[in-house]
């Protein structure tokens, strides 16, 4: 059985008729289809609607040191620009010592940078 093709038309390699992205060289050649009229974008990792703030890119490491050595003052959450979260460490002496060392252990499992 016979399937319908066509050829990319960037590296012309035979691709299906309605394949939108090339398999060999994975450039787009066709138009994207809308579902009911509308295309949904949705590639902003780690965006949070209704935060009024774009993500931030944060390094590990250098939160890692901050919540090592500051951690109970807050530091670190000063540091990912979690203000209020700091301000609550900073009273209660990083969550009564045990926020610090949950988020100690948490930084390590983060990928570098990660967003916050």
């Amino acid at each position: 059985m016979e399937t319908n093709t066509k050829f990319c038309k960037y590296c012309g390699e035979k691709i299906a008729e309605s394949a939108v992205v090339c398999p060999k060289c994975g450039r787009q050649v066709e138009a994207m289809g809308a579902q009911n009229g509308q295309i949904v974008i949705n590639n902003v990792a780690g965006a949070q609607p209704g935060r009024g703030r774009s993500p931030r890119l944060i390094n590990k490491w250098v939160a890692f040191c901050l919540c090592l050595f500051l951690g109970i003052f807050g530091a670190h959450k000063f540091y990912e620009g979690k203000i209020g979260t700091g301000i609550l460490y900073l009273c209660t002496a990083g969550l009564f010592v045990f926020g610090w060392l949950i988020d100690l252990f948490n930084l390590l499992g983060k990928s570098n940078p990660y967003t916050v």
